[in-house]
């Protein structure tokens, strides 16, 4: 069976995180949006791994040690922030990561939440490629 596009699995995981946000709406810890969207994932066929150990390398020699929230597929690296948006300190935190793993691309998402005025809006999404 060939390999899927990474692009059709980020949108996969899209779909999946806006399912996550439409039903648990705000305010949960991330860990709860993290279990809740693995399990989604699952659900929906893909492979999913929490908490992937990645080991930061430097000539040759491990020199740090990060957890992704979510591996999935083996190709997409999706970093998950319980805030009310991402900001550049989380973009660059997940493109480290993103690098350190060799992937080919990944997802960094902050949780639903609320407008100024109010309304939910949905989670936003940076997709990140090295």
């Amino acid at each position: 069976m060939p390999s899927r596009d990474v692009n059709e699995i980020t949108q996969q995981i899209i779909g999946c995180a806006y399912k996550v946000s439409n039903s648990l709406g705000i305010d949960f810890v991330e860990k709860v949006y993290e279990n809740a969207l693995a399990h989604i994932l699952r659900k929906d066929g893909l492979i999913v791994a929490q908490q992937h150990p990645v080991k930061v390398t430097f000539e040759g020699v491990v020199v740090g040690e990060f957890f992704a929230d979510l591996l999935v597929e083996q190709r997409v690296l999706v970093e998950l922030k319980a805030v009310s948006a991402l900001m550049q300190e989380h973009t660059a935190q997940a493109l480290n990561y993103l690098r350190a793993t060799g992937l080919e691309g990944g997802l960094s998402s902050d949780k639903l939440r609320k407008a100024e005025s109010g309304n939910q809006v949905p989670p936003s999404f940076g997709v990140l490629e090295v």
